[in-house]
């Protein structure tokens, strides 16, 4: 636990140094070719600066190309990122701290990291809300709380295509449920800015 968190001081420092090289350029611009048709997404690199260098980072290094949205629940969201279409899981790198405490709300069209049931344990995966979330939100209330999916981007353009997406046709591919019966590929995720 202790090497946990000084590893997490170190991402927090090495990502406050991407974030202020990402603030001065500005929120960059990724954009998601899929089988379906492109997505443009802005990362939040403001207010979410560790989940936004984790994207890019996937992103820049293919790992994302190739990967299906494997998860598709349609009046709630698309997930992808960490699956080829055969059902095998991509190596990922170390899980990054939780930014759902940044004040953004999982609303429809935002962009979140997907993770376990630990709060800090997001790594490629993420998900893109098609109704407004907001119980996935983070809160604190007296001395209790509760993490919430930290949302770092939002659908710019092609929502058109998340909505064609949330519709096609699923079913169980053991041991996940809510699969497309017919693979929606991210072919490859362009960062245009940043």
């Amino acid at each position: 636990m202790k090497k946990f968190f000084h590893l997490l001081a170190l991402a927090l420092l090495a990502s406050s140094l991407f974030a202020h090289n990402l603030l001065a350029q500005g929120n960059p611009t990724a954009m998601l070719h899929t089988s379906m048709g492109d997505i443009q997404l802005e990362l939040f690199a403001d207010k979410a600066p560790v989940s936004v260098e984790n994207f890019i980072s996937y992103a820049k290094s293919g790992s994302y190309d190739g990967t299906i949205f494997h998860r598709v629940i349609s009046h709630f969201m698309i997930q992808g990122g960490g699956f080829t279409p055969d059902m095998e899981k991509r190596a990922t790198r170390e899980p990054i701290v939780n930014e759902a405490n940044n004040g953004l709300s999982n609303t429809r069209g935002t962009v979140a990291m997907a993770r376990t049931n630990h709060p800090h344990s997001a790594t490629a995966q993420f998900f893109i809300n098609t109704q407004d979330n907001n119980n996935l939100d983070h809160s604190s209330e007296s001395s209790s709380r509760t993490w919430g999916y930290a949302v770092f981007g939002r659908v710019t353009e092609g929502m058109n295509v998340v909505d064609e997406i949330r519709l096609v046709e699923t079913g169980s591919t053991p041991p996940y449920s809510d699969v497309p019966k017919v693979p929606v590929i991210i072919e490859s995720v362009e960062i245009i800015d940043g």
